[in-house]
Order: structure tokens, then C-alpha cells, then sequence
């Protein structure tokens, strides 16, 4: 009767991707409750095998985990239906949007608690606690409405050493879906495994949602362990690639350069997210080691192409303009593939303003394709993330931007965009500054189709960039609909900020 259910949303990605958040959970659980696994990646309707499991009445305990976006599409219809057909079901939910959004989560009436960060120590307390009937108020990282139906924030816990983390129980996950299946072909490999190596990150950029659950705040598993995981996945499973999914893999470069020195005769690629201001301190030596170890591209979050912007988005550091054109074309020397990230389309006094600083932008990522044209670029509109007291989320307060106060009101289609950061509209962006924004993506990826879609063919890749060569000589990025058409009929071709590096 006190089973879990530890269900994983279909996300807007491949399928081809290691539920690591939910086997987290899973770990956290395993020896000490029966549980079972419902990966919506993974299942033509998953609400058929949920429905199953509950119909047993062996299930008291849903377990969700909840980013924006994509994945409230199954897990806001499948917790309210849970609540209606078997009312005695406790439905926790965790997630970066779980937490960011709390008010609305909790007061839709069918989740009954939200974990606010990491769940390693507080989730199978919280489920003890509710078998035996013990109190759970003091319990850390934990949000959820008294009798008095007052939301109760708990404070958050200290992040937890990762080493002594029970591993993550990839046995098990076997029973369900085999490991082997979300090993998906990438540029990086034949057999690409996503992994965590860290928790949180030590910096607190305004536009990013993980800053309230982590407060600058990074712990990181060490070199060794992610080492013998790395090579559990392959020996075991036939993993030859990692993309490791931190939110900052690159905090420590004597970890980094540790690991790489384990790895180096794996013959694995990787893949990470870091800052461009925390790598550019490495020494070459370092960057040569990890290159020669297998390291193929790092992500960066480079942002935008104005130093006030940057300050006002609390980017930290010691991150310039100038310093991300240097970092680019060094590099090249490493072989190493900078994968570049702008926001666009930030709060501005004006309506020329915020219209002056996109075409500033759009010229500045044409200099650092100029710089290096190896460069990846990833583009984006700015979505607000809800940062109490940053300098950026006042300027979004008072445009009159408001979130969904009823949880549902997340599904609507305007909602969805926003968490993809293609098309927020929110109150200072105008519909001609978003197609702009999208008419130049369009143009970009057809000058410089990126190297993480392995099918565009040279051919493909020469006509497309025969075609938009006009257009982005002269920033000519209104209606590019012969563009459009041949990336999606010709090349089909993929967007990784939005559909990863997994390609069937």
C-alpha cells in the first residue's frame, strides 16, 4: 500500500536521455521503499501503465518531477486525474519549475507537497513521516500548505557532499528500460549516456532558474567517481560519449583536468556547460589535456553583446565583451568547440532601446563568427525567471509581466514557448522585434548550419549557405521563408537548444 510511483514527464528532447533527475529520486528510495519508474519518454501513452499501477491500490506515493514547458503537458493532466480518481494518492513533485512556482503548483488542490531543491535526504524522510503519521514541519527543502492552508517554506539544506550520494541505481532502471535504449546516436558518439556530475552552481545570473533552489551554492562529485561511473557506462552498457548536463561542469579546473587525465584512453567524448570568465582562467596545458581526452564542444552562456547588460543581470565574475571575442578565437587553438548562448530580447526603457541592443547583438555574433566561424550559436528570447530582488526581475515587475497564477493556465500554448525561449511576448517585446529575433536565427543556421546535426550533408550545407549569403551580408532577415522551407523539408534540420543532440 506504500509504493512509489517516480514518474519523468515527456520533455521537448529525444528520448535518447537518462532520466538522471528521477534516478536521483530513485536512488535516494532504493533498499528502503518498493518503487517503480515511468519514464514518459519512453511510453506511447504513459498514463496507461500509471493508471495500471494505481488500479492495484499498492500505490500511495506520485513522485513527478516537473520542469516547464513540454513536460507539464503530462504532468499537470495526469496529477489532477490521480487527484480525482484516486483521491487517497499523495502527489509530491519536484523540479526547478515545482519550486519557482510554488504558489500556483500548490494551490491547483492536487499536489500535496513540493521539494524545494534537492530531494537526497528530505524525500524519504517525507514519505516515513506520512506512513507513520510523524510530523514533517522541520524537515529542510520541503514546501507544502499547513491546516490553515498556508504555503510552509522550509529552509534549505546544505548541499551534500557527492561522493557519499548513494549511486545511481542503473540496474534497476534496467527492468524497466533498458539502459542501453537511451544511449542515442550523437555528433559526439555512437552511444551517448547524459550524466551529472554536480549539484547547483556558484554564481547567481538573474535569468536563470536554478539560482533560488542553490544560492551560489556547488558541490561536485569527484574526479574519480565521475571517472568510474563514466567507465561503468561504457564497459556496461556501451556508452562512447557523455554530455554532461550540470549546470556548471567546469567550477574546478584541478577536477576537470583530473578527470580528463583518467579518461584520456577511454576513448570517450564529452560535452559540458561552463563560463566563458572560469575557463579562460585555465592554462593551456589544462585546455590541451582535455581536448586530447576526448572534450569536443563546452557550452558558455555568453548572454549578450552590452557590459551593463551583464551587470545587471548579476552575471558575476569577471565576464566582458571583449573577453568573450579573446576566449572565442583561443579556442580554436584546442580544437575545442565554443558553443555560445545569447538572450535576446532583454527589458529596455524604450521600445527603441530594447530594439537598438538586438541589432547590437545581432552584430556582435557576427563578429564572433567573423573570430571564429567554428563557433556554435545558440540563440534565444528572454524568458523572466522569478529572481526576488535582482535588478532584472524589477525591470520585468514593473513592465507588467505577471506569471500564471492558476497552474493550468501553464498549458496554453504562450506558455510553452516561453519555457522554449523562442516566443515569450512578453509586454516590451513587440511581434516585429520576435521576428526579427527568429528571422535571424533562421538566416545564421543556414550561413553556418551547426556541427551537431551530423545528416545536413556538405552538399546541403554549401546551398544553404549559397542561399543566405545575401541575407546575412545585409542583415536582410524579414520572412525568410525559402529558408525556413529548405531547413524543414530539405535539411530537417534540428535545433539543439531545444531538441538536444540525439538524432534517430
Amino acid at each position: 500500500m506504500n509504493k512509489v510511483i517516480l514518474f519523468n514527464p515527456k520533455s521537448a528532447r529525444s528520448k535518447h536521455r537518462i532520466p538522471n533527475s528521477i534516478l536521483q529520486v530513485a536512488a535516494s528510495i532504493h533498499g528502503k521503499f518498493e518503487y517503480v519508474i515511468v519514464d514518459g519518454n519512453m511510453e506511447k501513452d504513459p498514463w496507461i501503465k500509471i493508471k495500471h499501477y494505481l488500479d492495484t491500490g499498492d500505490f500511495r506515493f506520485f513522485g513527478c518531477t516537473a520542469m516547464p514547458g513540454p513536460q507539464l503537458r503530462q504532468a499537470i493532466p495526469y496529477t489532477k486525474q490521480i487527484r480525482q480518481l484516486y483521491p487517497k494518492v499523495i502527489n509530491i513533485w519536484g523540479g526547478y519549475f515545482s519550486s519557482n512556482q510554488h504558489p500556483s503548483v500548490l494551490n491547483s488542490g492536487y499536489v500535496d507537497f513540493v521539494i524545494n531543491g534537492p530531494g537526497d535526504e528530505v524525500f524519504p524522510r517525507l514519505l516515513e513521516a506520512l506512513i507513520e503519521g510523524k510530523p514533517h514541519h522541520e524537515f529542510e527543502n520541503l514546501i507544502y500548505k499547513d491546516s490553515n492552508n498556508k504555503i510552509i517554506k522550509t529552509r534549505q539544506s546544505a548541499l551534500q557532499d557527492q561522493d557519499t550520494l548513494p549511486q545511481l541505481p542503473y540496474d534497476y532502471l534496467n527492468q524497466f528500460y533498458p539502459v542501453r535504449n537511451y544511449l542515442g546516436k550523437t555528433f559526439l558518439g555512437k552511444r551517448t549516456a547524459a550524466y551529472h556530475s554536480s549539484m547547483g552552481c556558484p554564481f547567481t545570473c538573474s535569468f536563470c532558474a536554478v539560482v533560488p533552489l542553490y544560492n551560489a551554492r556547488w558541490k561536485g562529485k569527484s574526479a574519480k567517481l565521475i571517472y568510474e561511473d563514466v567507465k561503468y557506462l561504457k564497459d556496461v552498457h556501451g556508452a562512447d560519449a557523455i554530455e554532461f548536463h550540470d549546470n556548471n561542469f567546469f567550477v574546478s579546473e584541478k577536477r576537470t583536468v583530473e578527470f580528463a587525465k583518467l579518461v584520456r584512453h577511454e576513448n570517450i567524448s564529452w560535452w559540458g556547460e561552463g563560463r566563458i570568465d572560469t575557463i579562460d582562467k585555465y592554462s593551456d596545458d589544462s585546455l590541451a589535456i582535455m581536448r586530447d581526452a576526448g572534450c569536443r564542444m563546452i557550452f558558455f552562456g555568453a548572454e549578450t553583446s552590452n557590459d551593463e547588460l551583464l551587470k545587471k543581470m548579476d552575471k558575476g565574475g569577471t565576464q566582458t565583451t571583449a573577453q568573450m571575442k579573446k576566449f572565442a578565437a583561443r579556442m580554436m587553438k584546442f580544437d575545442i568547440i565554443p558553443e555560445y548562448s545569447f538572450v535576446l530580447g532583454f527589458p529596455g526603457e524604450t521600445p527603441e532601446k530594447v530594439m537598438e541592443q538586438i541589432d547590437r547583438d545581432i552584430a556582435y555574433i557576427k563578429e564572433i563568427k567573423a573570430i571564429n566561424p567554428k563557433t556554435e550559436i545558440i540563440i534565444y528570447v528572454y524568458s523572466p525567471v522569478p529572481v526576488e530582488g535582482s535588478e532584472m526581475y524589477e525591470m520585468v515587475k514593473k513592465s507588467g509581466f505577471k506569471f500564471p497564477e492558476v497552474l493550468e493556465d501553464w498549458l496554453g500554448a504562450e506558455w510553452q514557448n516561453f519555457d522554449l525561449r523562442k516566443n515569450p511576448l512578453t509586454p516590451w517585446l513587440t511581434p516585429k522585434m520576435v521576428n526579427k529575433i527568429l528571422g535571424f536565427e533562421t538566416v545564421l543556421n543556414a550561413q553556418y548550419p551547426t556541427v551537431s546535426d551530423f545528416k545536413v550533408t556538405n552538399l546541403q550545407k554549401k546551398v544553404m549557405h549559397h542561399l543566405s549569403s545575401f541575407r546575412y551580408r545585409f542583415n536582410v532577415f524579414a520572412f525568410p521563408y525559402e529558408l525556413k522551407a529548405l531547413q524543414k523539408f530539405w535539411l530537417r534540420y534540428r535545433q539543439p537548444e531545444i531538441e538536444g543532440f540525439y538524432q534517430e
